[in-house]
C-alpha cells in the first residue's frame, strides 16, 4: 500500500492514500519529527468509518521518502510539501471539504501552513501536541553554528506516551528514526521566529488539542497560538494527565472522536 509522488522540487514522497466511496470530507495527515505516516493507522481507521479519506505521507527525510534522513535546508520545505499533498486531495475530491491533521512538529508545519497558505483553500486544521514556540527548548537547545548535517540522537521515546506499549514500539519501529540532525532544527528555528509576527495571519477554523502532561512539547505552546490567532473559529481541548502522542494514549478514542466531530460540524456548515 502506498506510493512515491513528487513534490515542488521533485523530491520523492510516500504516500498513503485511502478514500472510502461514501466520504464525506478528507484529511492531510502531517506526521512529526523522526516518525512516519504509518504510526497513524488507528486515527486513518477510525476517519474512514466516519466518511473521513486519509491522505497521509512522509515527510521528506522521513520514512520511505526521499532526502537525507531528518534534514531541511528550510522550514518552508514543511509547508510546501504539505501543500503539494493537500493540492492532490483538494483535486481528486472537488466536492468535498478538505482538512489539515498534525502532531508534534506536523502540528508546527499546519499551525504554519495556515499563516502561509492563507487563500482558504482547506476547510480547517487541527493540531496536536503542536511546537509553536517550543518553550521547553526541545529544539532551540541545540547549539547554534553546528555543521547543519551534524547528526543527533533521537531520545524522545521515553515522553512521547504514557502507554508503554507505545513508547517501546517506538524505539523499534524500523521506520522511526534513530538521529535528527542540527539542521532540522536551525530549519524548525527559523520557522518559529518567522510565526512569531506570521501567526497575526492565521484566520483558518483551528482545534487545537495537548496533553496536559506533555513533556517534549509544553502546553504553553498551545496557549500561547490560540490567544496569538486571530481565527474567529478557534477551540481549544487540554487532556489533563495525557502525554505527548494524544493520539496513542489510553483515552486515544476520546481524542480522536473529538477531532472527527469537530472536522463533521464543519462538513456541514
Amino acid at each position: 500500500m502506498g506510493e512515491m509522488i513528487s513534490s515542488f522540487d521533485g523530491t520523492r514522497l510516500f504516500l498513503n492514500r485511502e478514500v472510502p466511496e461514501t466520504a464525506r470530507g478528507a484529511a492531510v495527515i502531517v506526521h512529526g519529527l523522526c516518525e512516519h505516516q504509518g504510526r497513524y493507522d488507528y486515527v486513518a481507521k477510525l476517519c474512514h468509518e466516519a466518511g473521513i479519506a486519509t491522505y497521509r505521507f512522509d515527510h521528506r527525510g522521513h520514512g520511505r521518502s526521499e532526502g537525507e534522513r531528518t534534514y531541511y535546508e528550510d522550514f518552508n520545505e514543511l509547508l510546501d510539501d504539505t501543500n503539494v499533498v493537500v493540492d492532490m486531495a483538494i483535486r481528486e475530491n472537488p466536492d468535498i471539504p478538505v482538512f489539515l491533521i498534525g502532531h508534534s512538529m506536523g502540528g508546527f508545519t499546519v499551525s504554519l501552513y495556515g499563516a502561509k497558505y492563507t487563500d482558504k483553500k482547506i476547510r480547517g486544521i487541527i493540531t496536536s501536541g503542536a511546537l509553536t514556540k517550543d518553550t521547553i527548548g526541545l529544539i532551540s537547545s541545540v547549539p547554534k553554528g553546528l555543521d547543519p548535517h551534524t547528526k543527533l540522537p533521537n531520545e524522545l521515546g521515553a515522553g512521547v506516551c504514557s502507554v508503554a506499549e507505545v513508547t517501546e514500539w517506538y524505539g523499534k519501529d524500523p521506520y522511526n528514526s534513530k538521529t535528527f540532525t542540527t539542521g532540522l532544527c536551525y530549519a524548525l528555528c527559523q520557522g518559529l521566529t518567522w510565526f512569531e509576527e506570521a501567526a497575526a495571519r492565521f484566520e483558518y477554523p483551528i482545534l487545537m488539542l495537548h496533553g496536559e502532561k506533555d513533556g517534549l512539547v509544553s502546553v504553553q505552546d498551545t496557549y500561547g497560538f490560540f490567544a496569538a490567532a486571530p481565527s474567529k473559529d478557534k477551540q481549544m481541548k487540554i487532556y489533563g494527565g495525557l502525554f505527548h502522542e494524544i493520539f496513542n494514549e489510553y483515552c486515544r478514542d476520546e481524542v480522536i472522536q473529538d477531532a472527527l466531530h469537530w472536522i463533521q460540524a464543519r462538513i456541514s456548515r
